[in-house]
Parts: structure tokens; C-alpha cells; sequence
């Protein structure tokens, strides 16, 4: 065995010693084409680790092919979750300090400036794409009037689902349910009991804790297809008294005051005498720790055919154990939550077998541990439905969603900012003259997309089938998205982010090796016979001319011959970019 193979073989040893996603790697391994194992840990081909690249990073470049096809699938998996993560929050607070010395501010803008520059070029490649689709489960928007006032917030919110990605789904919900920015924005920060009045505790975060983050708002069987009662039809899995239940928990909770009981004041409780860190520290529960701070409801609460008994002590943090431990071991988890992450990763339509697979993994780990996200993120990657492809198909795949087709472009062709800051990118909502999407600037609690979308009066809903990512498509995003690229294409001097093109200019000269290279970076190798040719002979329309020398051998059109070459380049890479083929990730 050689060097490397030893080096990856030692790897998979100390991920299993450490119990990491042991089920998936098993199955894998050993399982057979019924089990829906991968055929292999190791791809055989750079189109192959180029496919999985798409799926399990902001795509694929010209190293990082290299590195999946020389260690394999499960290795790469391994070397990622072990990769250190890069602190949003920390980028934020040191330009805010340097702003400040000349009188300047920090916003949204230089989150979005450390966003890009971790999706572009960060090392934690896995843990990047990961935290962009949990990002669009447990949703909190800059578009809210009540979070955009806190992009140091947000930019932390991004970090703790970074820092959580790889743990226990238990903790997630945990920090996620904590976080003063969901606080915020699904309003259960100051978040009062029930009094003789007739104020009654805000339901928000508790109905979509359940119907967006954990059990969705039918009962599922293993593989995510719908349970039915003797009528055939499907079964709630929660009812408003189940919310009016759980809302009670959520009370008391609101601004990080101080590591001292005695800084959770009053003030503090309603948003007054702000502690400089309550943007990011996560929320306090208030009751009785100050004079006149009754917040938490001491009522019964039942939820979930789990009821905490009324009490003469307020016990919010027990109460919160409580909830959530039921939410964790509801039987819905694995297969709501797994099925989003193989549509978010992989495909939209996953087999109910693919998505039984992903939630065994979510069960046990392979080692008796419920919720291990590594395990679910390398079941979910690693699945024989994930690993082989037939791009004939008509129901595997997803659309590319428009944040994904920017990164995917931006790390292929290796950009580099020149202020070492990725200024530029910034807000991209405008879907007439941008891309119609940015990163945590979800319109709704319900993310860009549903999962269950189908564009009406298609085949695709005739089907029965979904393509959530459609639901951003239309008329205008498509021009707009064109556009967009077209100028990314282009040269540009004045652009501070701007991709490098080297590879391919010293091939601009022939046509089948320029189009080959942007099909391996972009589609896998997955560009359709036709594609090729049409797009081939659009480079081809653009000659490059001889090289004309004058009396002293020097070539005298030369700028003329660069310019030929950089204009293939640019059609050779927009006419894949703009191609349906790359819209649909197969």
C-alpha cells in the first residue's frame, strides 16, 4: 500500500475510533447496491470527483478535483469535519475597528465581504456548503426590519450553525432556539407569560420551530413518504394547543445581560441598557433573577403528548430541556430534516429509500448516537443515489439556485480580490440587473424556496415531482442572472474581485480543450454531446489571428491575438454558464 492510501486508511481509522458518521462509512464500505452504499470511497475518475464537488462544496477547481480523486470520498469527508472553522464575527469586528479610525461603520455590506471570501476561497469547503443550506432550514433574514439592524448578529448566527454543522442536531436546535437573532426575528426575545389580562405568550418560534425546523407539520414514516390514518388521510403532527403549550416555554428568554445574575434587569429584559455582546451571546432567561422580573410562565404546559406539570418555582431552563428533547426524539426528525438536506446537497426528488437511508443514519450514527450531523451529512453524500447519476433521468437533480452558480464560477476559475476584501459582491437581490438571491436575505421564515414546490401547469407538477429552486426563476431573473455573468465573463479592470483565466487562455487556441475545461469545472464532464459542439463552435467564430512579426521579429499584434483569446475564453465560459445543462446540477 502506498503513502497515500496508508495516510487515508489511518484517517478512517481514527473517524470511526471517534464514532464519526460510522453508519454511512459502514454501509459504504460494505453495503451493496441494496443498502444504497457508493460502489466506492475512492472516485475513478476526475469527473466523478468533480460531480461530488458540486454537491458537497461551492464547486469544484482544479485542486480540489486533485485532491478527491487522489484520497477518495470518505478521506475528503474526514480531512473536512476536521478542518478549523473562520469566525464571521471576527472579520466583522476587526473592519469595524479599522473603519472607525477614520470615522467609518460597519454594515451588511462587510458580512457579505467575509460570506464571499470564505465561499470563494475558505478551506472548510464541506462545512461552507453545508451552513448555506442549514441557513435555509433554520431561516433569519437581514430583509426583517428587526435583524437587519444587527449584521454583527446575522454574521454570528452564520458561525454558531458553522460551529453546530458537525455536532449533535440536539445542540443546533438548541443554539439555534438561544440565538438573539431568531429571537428577534421570530419574536419570542421578551417574550412574557400569560397574565389576568389576557396577554398570552407569543406562538411565533413556537410553530415553526416544529413545522420548519424538526418535525414538519404531517407525521412521516422512515422515508419521508406520509403516514395515514384509516381514512387515508395524512396525520398532524401538532395542533395549535400544542403550540399555545410549547409558546409558554419559550417565555422569559431575551438579551444576554453579563455572566452575573444580577445584570438580567428589567431594562435589560425590554432591550434597554444594552450589554455591547447581546448581538451575538446567547439569550438569558430573566425570571426571578431581579426585582419585578416575572417573565416565565409557571403554568402547565403540554405539547406533544409531553406535559410539564405547573410549578411554584419557574424552572425556564428545565422547561426548555424538556421541549426540546421531545422535538429531538420525535420520529419525524430524521426523515423532515435529512430530506431537506439531500435536496439542499444532492437532488430534489431523493427516493423514499435514499431518504429511510439518511434517517437510520440520523437515528444511530452507527455507534447508538442519535442526531450526529456528521453522520447524516456523510449518508446523505455518500449514498449509492448520490454517487451514481443518469443524466438521462427526469427526476434526479436540482437546480442550481443562484448563490450556488456564483460560487461555483468564482472558485473555478480561482478569484482573487485585490483589496484582499471581495468588495463588490455585496447585496445581489435585484433579480433584473444581479442574481435574485443573497445569502440570509430570505424574503420569509419559509427561506427563497419550499421544499415542496412545483411550478404550476409544468410537467414537472404533472409528475408529481419539485424543483423548489424554480421558485425564484422567472422571466426577469433569467435575463437578470445572464447579465449578471456576462460581466463576471468580461474583463473588467475596476472590479476588485476578479477571476483568473490562466489556465484557459494558455488553451484558448484550441477550442475542444477550452470547452473540456469549463465542462470538467463546471458540469462534472457532464455536458451533452450537442452542448459541446454549439458551444465549441461559438469559440471557433472568434478566430484567433496569425501572429505577424515585423522587421525585428517581435510580434506586432500581439494585443490583437490576446484579445482574441481572452474573447473565447469569455464565450466558452458564459455559453456554459447560461446553458440549461449547468442550470440543473445532475
Amino acid at each position: 500500500m502506498d503513502r497515500m492510501q496508508s495516510g487515508a486508511t489511518a484517517r478512517l481509522r481514527r473517524m470511526v475510533a471517534l464514532g464519526v458518521f460510522t453508519a454511512a462509512l459502514m454501509a459504504a464500505c460494505g453495503g451493496g447496491k441494496d443498502s444504497g452504499s457508493s460502489e466506492t470511497l475512492v472516485p475513478t475518475s476526475p469527473t466523478e470527483a468533480s460531480r461530488f464537488l458540486a454537491q458537497a462544496s461551492f464547486g469544484a477547481t482544479d485542486a480540489s478535483i486533485t485532491d478527491v480523486s487522489q484520497r477518495g470520498y470518505a478521506a475528503w469527508l474526514a480531512d473536512q469535519f476536521a478542518r478549523p472553522q473562520t469566525l464571521h464575527r471576527s472579520y466583522m469586528d476587526r473592519i469595524t475597528a479599522e473603519l472607525a479610525v477614520s470615522g467609518g461603520s460597519s454594515g451588511a455590506s462587510e458580512f457579505y465581504e467575509s460570506f464571499w471570501q470564505q465561499a470563494v476561497g475558505g478551506e472548510d469547503q464541506l462545512r461552507q456548503r453545508v451552513v448555506f443550506a442549514l441557513s435555509q432550514i433554520f431561516v433569519v433574514s437581514l430583509v426583517d426590519g428587526t435583524v437587519a439592524g444587527f449584521p454583527r448578529g446575522v454574521a454570528s448566527y452564520v458561525d454558531m450553525l458553522g460551529e453546530k454543522a458537525f455536532g449533535n442536531y440536539r445542540d443546533l436546535l438548541e443554539s439555534v432556539s438561544l440565538h438573539p437573532m431568531m429571537g428577534n426575528y421570530l419574536s419570542h426575545l421578551r417574550n412574557q407569560k400569560e397574565d389576568a389580562a389576557g396577554r398570552v405568550p407569543d406562538e411565533n418560534y413556537a410553530r415553526e420551530v416544529m413545522q420548519l425546523m424538526s418535525i414538519g407539520l404531517v407525521e412521516l414514516n422512515l422515508d419521508g413518504t406520509l403516514r395515514l390514518d384509516g381514512a387515508g388521510n395524512p396525520i398532524e403532527t401538532y395542533t395549535h394547543d400544542d403550540i399555545v403549550g410549547l409558546a409558554k416555554v419559550f417565555t422569559g428568554w431575551s438579551w444576554y445581560g453579563g455572566p452575573n445574575l444580577a445584570d438580567r434587569t428589567r431594562s435589560r429584559f425590554f432591550g434597554g441598557s444594552a450589554q455591547p455582546d447581546r448581538d451575538w451571546q446567547p439569550m438569558q432567561a430573566y425570571n426571578g433573577y431581579s426585582a419585578n422580573t416575572d417573565f416565565h410562565s409557571t403554568s402547565a404546559k403540554s405539547f406533544l403528548g409531553t406535559t410539564i406539570a405547573a410549578q411554584g418555582t419557574p424552572d425556564p431552563q428545565g422547561d426548555l430541556k424538556t421541549a426540546l428533547d421531545t422535538l429531538f426524539h420525535h420520529p419525524n426528525v430524521g426523515p423532515f430534516i435529512g430530506r431537506q438536506l439531500i435536496q439542499r446537497l444532492v437532488t430534489s426528488n431523493p427516493s423514499p429509500a435514499y431518504v429511510a437511508r439518511v434517517a437510520r443514519a440520523f437515528i444511530d450514527n452507527g455507534a447508538g448516537v442519535r442526531g450526529d450531523m456528521r453522520a447524516v451529512v456523510a449518508a446523505v453524500l455518500l449514498d449509492a443515489e448520490a454517487r451514481s447519476v443518469d443524466a438521462s433521468s427526469a427526476s434526479f437533480g436540482k437546480l442550481r439556485e443562484p448563490v450556488l452558480r456564483l460560487a461555483n464560477f468564482l472558485r473555478a476559475y480561482k478569484a482573487r480580490s485585490t483589496s484582499g476584501r471581495f468588495l463588490g459582491i455585496d447585496n445581489t437581490d435585484d433579480p433584473a440587473s444581479r442574481l435574485g438571491q443573497t445569502a440570509m436575505r430570505s424574503p420569509s421564515v419559509f427561506n427563497f424556496y419550499r421544499p415542496g414546490y412545483a411550478p404550476p401547469n409544468t410537467s414537472i407538477a404533472t409528475a408529481g415531482l419539485v424543483a423548489p429552486e424554480l421558485q425564484l426563476a422567472h422571466e426577469v431573473s433569467v435575463a437578470g442572472y445572464l447579465n449578471y455573468l456576462r460581466g463576471w465573463v468580461g474583463v473588467s479592470s475596476s472590479r476588485d474581485v476578479q477571476p483568473d483565466f490562466g489556465a484557459d487562455l494558455a488553451v484558448a487556441d484550441n477550442a475542444d480543450q477550452l470547452v473540456e475545461r469549463a465542462n470538467l469545472l463546471l458540469m462534472g464532464a457532464q455536458m451533452p454531446v450537442v452542448l459541446r459542439a454549439q458551444i465549441v463552435l461559438g469559440v471557433n467564430g472568434r478566430a484567433v489571428p496569425a501572429a505577424v512579426t515585423n522587421s525585428a521579429g517581435a510580434v506586432s499584434n500581439q494585443a490583437a491575438i490576446d484579445s482574441a483569446r481572452r474573447d473565447r475564453v469569455s464565450i466558452a465560459v458564459f455559453l456554459t454558464l447560461a446553458s440549461p445543462d449547468y442550470l440543473i446540477q445532475k
